[in-house]
């Protein structure tokens, strides 16, 4: 689906705050409610607009560490990994990659013995290497360019 400007305009209202209403949305972008509406159902169902979610800050609920792992798998492991990994609570995101590693991901740990017992579920599948993660410099960005 080619974005007119319209649409661009919606997608990035929402990319900023997708709790606006469609009334607000039309105000701004110069159109109806319910042209809004539908605009937002269509994009839904062609697959541009994926999700809607809350973020939440770990920190915040009792998480202390957040930590970059990587995992080299062991022959014959990847695919029972990349099963295994979605059941991990502690796994936030999580990227096959190309490279000397397979696995990248992003966890987030209430303390230093959370995180050993974590890593020691990882060792039947392969090696990790693992970095913790002292502060934020670019964070998820809110908008994606829109052109």
């Amino acid at each position: 689906m080619n974005l007119d400007s319209i649409n661009s305009k919606i997608l990035e209202c929402l990319q900023k705050n997708a709790r606006l209403s469609n009334a607000e949305i039309g105000r701004r972008v110069g159109i109806s409610s319910p042209a809004v509406s539908e605009r937002i159902k269509k994009m839904e169902d062609l697959g541009i607009i994926e999700d809607y979610k809350t973020i939440v800050s770990p920190f915040e609920i009792g998480y202390q560490l957040k930590a970059i792992i990587t995992l080299r798998a062991f022959m014959g492991k990847l695919k029972p990994f990349l099963e295994k990994v979605k059941t991990y609570d502690e796994v936030i995101n999580c990227y096959r990659i190309t490279g000397d590693e397979n696995i990248v991901m992003e966890v987030v740990l209430k303390n230093q013995k959370h995180l050993e017992g974590f890593i020691d579920q990882l060792i039947s599948y392969g090696e990790s290497k693992t970095q913790i993660v002292l502060s934020s410099v670019v964070k998820q960005k809110e908008v994606i360019p829109i052109k």
